[in-house]
C-alpha cells in the first residue's frame, strides 16, 4: 500500500550526537518520501535539516535534562508535553534517537497512548542496565541497531524487532589529511615512528589517563630517540592537556620527549599515527576503523571500579574488541594501566609485522561496520515499518 502523502513523522533526540544522526536520518527520508514533515525536539543540526521544533533540545542543558535525574520536575514535564503534542498530530510514527534515559521513559507513555515508536541506537543492555530490557521488549515496536552483534544478540533473548542498518559513526570516520600534510602542519618529520595519545574527554579521565601515557613515552625515548608523539584533544580539553604537558616537558628525563598538541584533529592524527594509546571510548572504533594499531587503556578510582565491575556484564570494555566479539587490542585497566607496561604494548605494535597483522585483523573486523548507508538503510526501514502499519487499514 502506498505511503499517505502527507507524512508527519515526530522525532525525539536529546544530545548533539543524536541531533547528527537525526539531521541526517531526515535528509534520507525527504529525499526517499519529499512529502515528509519531521517534528520534534531538534537541536542546530536537525532544525538546519528541516525539523519543526516542539522544543530545542539543545537548550535542555540548560535545565539540566542532559543530568536528569538533577531536575526531575523538569524532565517530568518535557516527557508530558511531548505525549500530549503526539497525541494531538498523531505522527505515523515516533522516532526516538539514543538518549535512554530520558527516551525510553517517554516510549513507555508513547506506547500506552497508542503511538509507534521507532528507537534508534540500542542502548547498550547487552554491557549494563539489563533491567531497560523491558521496555524495548514492551514499548519498542522497532529497534535500528548500530552494531552488527546487537541483533544476534537480541535474538537469543527472544527479541525480534531489531534491524541493523550499519554503523554511522564508521561511515563518517575519514582523514581528511594524508601522513605527508598532516606532518607538515604540525612540524613531524613523516619518515620518522608517530604514536597518538588519546587520554579521553573528560577532565577527570584525562588527569587520570594522560601522566602514564606521557610516562610512557619517555620510557620509549629512552630506546628509540626518534619517536614522536602526539596528544589529540577533544573539544575544550586543550587547557585540561596543557597543563599536563608543560610540566612533563621540563623534567631531565623527558625534555628529549618531542610531543606535540593538536586540537581537534583526532581522525587526522590517528590515521598519521603508527600506533595509538587511546582511552575506552568511541576512538577506539574511530581508530579501528582508520586501521591504527592501538592498546586501550582505562583508569577510574578503586570504589567506582568495583561498581563497575558488578554493573558491567560485557566480557570487554573497547568497543572495537565487542564488535569482532574477541580481544583484538590490548586492553590495560586499572592496575594493569601504568607507563611500563604500556611502553611495552607500544613497542611491540609499532614492530612492523605486528603492525601489518593487526592493521589487517581491524580492515577485516570494521569492514561490515564501514559498509552501506547507515542512514539511507534505517530511513528505508522506518518508512518501511509506517507503511505494514498502514496495510489492510
Amino acid at each position: 500500500m502506498e505511503l499517505p502523502k502527507e507524512l508527519e513523522l515526530m522525532i525525539v533526540a536529546g544530545e548533539a550526537s543524536g541531533d547528527q544522526l537525526g539531521a541526517d536520518l531526515v535528509r534520507e527520508l525527504r529525499d526517499l518520501w519529499p512529502e515528509v514533515k519531521p517534528f520534534g525536539t531538534p537541536g542546530e543540526k536537525m532544525r538546519s535539516a528541516g525539523v519543526e521544533p516542539i522544543m530545542n533540545s539543545d537548550e535542555w542543558s540548560v535545565v539540566g535534562l542532559a543530568a536528569v535525574a538533577a531536575s526531575i520536575p523538569k524532565f517530568l514535564s518535557i516527557k508530558k508535553a511531548l505525549v500530549n503534542v503526539a497525541n494531538e498530530r498523531n505522527p505515523a510514527a515516533v522516532v526516538l534517537i539514543d538518549f535512554p534515559e530520558f527516551n525510553l521513559r517517554l516510549a513507555k507513555d508513547l506506547k500506552k497512548s497508542g503511538q509507534r515508536v521507532v528507537y534508534y541506537v540500542s542502548p547498550q543492555v547487552w554491557a549494563w542496565r539489563r533491567y531497560r530490557l523491558k521496555s524495548i521488549r514492551e514499548y519498542v515496536d522497532l529497534l535500528l541497531s548500530i552494531f552488527p552483534f546487537e541483533t544476534n544478540w537480541y535474538r537469543q533473548i527472544g527479541i525480534e524487532h531489531v534491524r541493523y542498518v550499519g554503523n554511522p559513526v564508521a561511515k563518517r570516520t575519514h582523514a581528511t589529511l594524508s601522513r605527508s600534510d598532516f606532518c607538515k602542519r604540525h612540524d613531524l618529520d613523516k619518515n620518522r615512528t608517530i604514536v597518538a595519545l588519546l587520554p579521553g574527554s573528560r577532565q577527570k579521565e584525562i588527569k587520570r589517563h594522560l601522566p602514564p601515557m606521557l610516562e610512557s613515552a619517555a620510557i620509549l625515548c629512552a630506546d628509540h630517540s626518534d619517536m614522536q608523539f602526539i596528544v589529540a584533544a577533544a573539544p575544550n580539553t586543550k587547557a585540561t592537556i596543557n597543563e599536563l604537558v608543560s610540566p612533563f616537558r621540563e623534567k631531565p628525563a623527558s625534555r628529549n620527549v618531542a610531543v606535540r598538541i593538536v586540537d581537534g584533529e583526532t581522525i587526522n592524527a590517528l590515521a598519521a599515527a603508527d600506533a595509538a594509546a587511546i582511552s575506552s571510548g568511541t576512538a577506539t572504533l574511530e581508530a579501528g576503523v582508520i586501521g591504527t594499531p592501538m592498546a586501550v587503556v582505562y583508569k577510574i578510582p578503586k570504589l567506582d571500579y568495583a561498581i563497575f565491575k558488578y554493573i558491567v556484564k560485557a566480557p570487554y570494555i573497547a568497543l572495537i574488541n565487542l564488535v569482532a566479539g574477541r580481544g583484538v587490542v590490548k586492553e590495560l585497566i586499572q592496575a594493569d594501566f601504568n607507563a611500563i607496561d604500556l611502553a611495552k604494548e607500544l613497542r611491540h605494535l609499532i614492530e612492523p609485522v605486528t603492525n601489518t597483522k593487526m592493521r589487517e585483523q581491524l580492515r577485516a573486523v570494521t569492514e561490515q561496520l564501514s559498509a552501506g548507508e547507515p542512514s539511507r538503510t534505517a530511513a528505508e526501514a522506518i518508512l518501511q515499518f509506517i507503511q505494514s502499519g498502514t496495510e489492510g487499514s
